[in-house]
C-alpha cells in the first residue's frame, strides 16, 4: 500500500540558503526526526513574513508536543531566516510543554490535547491577569506503522487494534486479523506492539478513538500516560517510530510524517465502503467535521472519531499551541506573537500538507488569527 501524500503546493519556494544558525533540538532521543522532505519543501519567501516587533537576535525557548516537530522545524526555518530570532523547540512531549508553560519556564507550549482544568488553573500564576488558552495549530493522523514481512496492505478496526494494544491478540495470524485481511499472508509471528514511555498527546488522542470506539475492549480511563499493560515502549514519536522500523512483527502508534523509510501504514476499517488510509486528505475530512467546544479565546476542539464518512481517517490528533491570552511576559511577548501569528498564516498552513500534515480548516484558523491578534 503506498500512502496517499498530498502535494499541494501553493508556496512560491524562494531560493534562500538556510544559514546554520537554527537552534532546533529534540530532548532525549527524539532528535531524529520523521519526514525528511520538510528541509527541501517548505521554504518560504522570508520577505513575506511579518516580524512584528520581533527583534533580531532574540532567542525563544519552547517545549512539547514530539508530534508537531517536523512542523515545528520548518516554521522555525523560515522564521528565522526572515526574523533572525532563534527558536529552541524541544519536542519533550506534550507533558513536558504543559508543564514548563505552567511553571512559567517557556512563553508557549505545543500539546497534542487541550489544557485540564486543573492546568488552567495553574497558568493563571504566570498568566498575570489572564490565563492559558488553546490554539488548534497542526493537524494531522496517527498513523499505525507496521513491520510485518510480505504483508503490504494491512486493514485492522477498533476491535482488533484495542486487542493488539492490550496483548489481548497476539500473533499475527489471529483469526480476527486474517477476517479483515482474507487476501493477505499472514506469518506465524508474534505481534510487537510498541507504545509511548513518556506523557503524550499522541497516546491520548490515540487511546480517546479507541474509548470512543470500541468501550467493551478498551477498558481503560485514557490521558497522557499509558495504562494498558504489557506490549513494549519508546519515548516520543520518533522513538516508537524507530523501534518499529527496526523490530520484525512490530506495531506503534506516531504522526505520518514519522511513516518513512519504506516503513508501511494500517489502513482503518471505520464500516465506510472502503478502508481508509491514513493522509493529509483524509485528516483534514475528518478534522472539518471538528466543534470548537473552548469558552472565551480558547479554542479546544472536539473530534468526530466514530466518524464512517467516505475517505475520513478516524484516527487524527489537532495539536494546540498554548499560550496566556493576557499576561505574557513583555520580554518574550513580541517575538511569541510574531512566530504564532506566521504559523497561523495562510502561508504557514499550507507548509503544512507539502510535509504530511493537514492544515486546520478555515473556519478555525480564522478564529484562532484573531485571537492571537488579540493576545498581549
Amino acid at each position: 500500500m503506498k500512502l496517499q501524500r498530498m502535494n499541494r503546493r501553493a508556496l512560491t519556494l524562494g531560493a534562500l540558503a538556510v544559514s546554520g544558525a537554527l537552534a532546533l533540538t529534540a530532548c532525549g532521543s527524539d532528535d531524529n526526526g520523521g519526514s525528511s522532505n520538510s528541509s527541501s519543501s517548505s521554504t518560504a519567501n522570508a520577505s513575506s513574513i511579518d516580524c512584528g516587533d520581533a527583534k533580531k537576535g532574540e532567542q525563544l525557548l519552547s517545549d512539547g508536543s514530539s508530534a508537531q516537530k517536523n512542523a515545528i522545524a520548518a516554521w522555525v526555518k523560515n522564521f528565522t531566516q526572515a526574523c533572525g530570532v532563534q527558536i529552541n523547540y524541544k519536542a519533550g512531549g506534550s507533558g513536558a510543554g504543559v508543564t514548563a508553560f505552567t511553571q512559567g519556564q517557556i512563553p508557549w507550549a505545543g500539546s497534542d490535547s487541550a489544557l485540564k482544568p486543573e492546568e488552567v488553573t495553574a497558568s493563571k500564576s504566570v498568566c498575570s491577569g489572564g490565563q492559558g488558552i488553546d490554539l488548534p495549530m497542526v493537524g494531522g493522523p496517527i498513523a499505525l506503522g507496521y513491520n510485518v514481512p510480505g504483508v503490504d496492505n494491512l486493514v485492522l478496526d477498533a476491535p482488533t487494534l484495542a486487542k493488539i494494544f492490550d496483548s489481548k491478540i497476539t500473533n499475527w495470524n489471529d483469526a480476527a486479523i486474517k477476517k479483515l485481511n482474507p487476501s493477505a499472508t499472514l506469518p506465524n509471528l508474534k505481534i510487537q506492539a510498541f507504545h509511548r514511555s513518556d506523557e503524550s498527546g499522541t497516546t491520548d488522542n490515540f487511546t480517546k478513538y479507541l474509548i470512543a470506539t470500541s468501550p467493551d475492549n478498551w477498558k481503560y480511563s485514557g490521558g497522557k500516560a499509558w495504562q494498558a499493560k504489557g506490549g513494549q515502549s519508546a519515548p516520543q514519536s520518533s522513538g516508537v517510530a524507530q523501534q518499529v522500523k527496526a523490530t520484525s512483527g512490530a506495531i506503534g502508534y506516531f504522526e505520518l510524517s514519522y511513516v518513512t523509510d519504506g516503513m508501511k501504514a494500517v489502513s482503518i476499517n471505520t464500516g465506510a465502503a472502503a478502508a481508509v488510509a491514513p493522509s493529509t486528505d483524509s485528516a483534514t475530512k475528518d478534522i472539518a467535521a471538528a466543534q470548537v467546544v473552548g469558552t472565551g479565546s480558547d479554542l479546544t476542539l472536539k473530534l468526530d472519531y466514530n466518524t464512517k464518512a467516505e475517505g475520513a481517517y478516524p484516527i487524527t490528533l489537532v495539536t494546540y499551541e498554548i499560550v496566556c491570552d493576557k499576561g505574557n511576559k513583555a520580554a518574550t511577548l513580541p517575538a511569541t506573537k510574531a512566530f504564532l501569528t506566521y504559523i497561523a498564516s495562510e502561508e504557514g498552513q499550507k507548509i503544512l500538507s507539502t510535509i504530511d500534515y493537514a492544515p486546520i480548516p478555515d473556519t478555525i484558523i480564522t478564529k484562532v488569527r484573531s485571537t492571537i491578534a488579540s493576545i498581549s
